[in-house]
């Protein structure tokens, strides 16, 4: 399922227009992009969880050259699936 597909569920299981169902997707994903850049966690229940993990840098090496490059540090997104979830996809 992506986005559309998404918006377009949402419309017709809640009676609501198109522009109604897209505002309502991309608030949804707006409010947890804006928590993770601010570095919160997003837990939905029965869902999962939504947390930044930070790697640190390190010195690592190119395969096709063998010179040695520097990686920098960085934050990712990460998701964890919850209890529910993983019972649902390993019944």
């Amino acid at each position: 399922m992506n986005k559309s597909e998404l918006v377009k569920t949402l419309a017709e299981d809640y009676n609501l227009s198109q522009d109604e169902a897209v505002a309502v997707v991309n608030t949804f994903f707006d409010s947890v992009r804006e928590a993770l850049v601010a570095g919160d966690r997003v837990e939905i229940r029965g869902f999962g969880s939504f947390k930044v993990k930070e790697y640190k840098g390190y010195v690592g090496r190119n395969p096709k050259t063998g010179d040695s490059v520097k990686v920098s540090p960085k934050r990712l997104p990460v998701f964890r699936a919850g209890k529910e979830m993983k019972e649902l996809v390993n019944p």
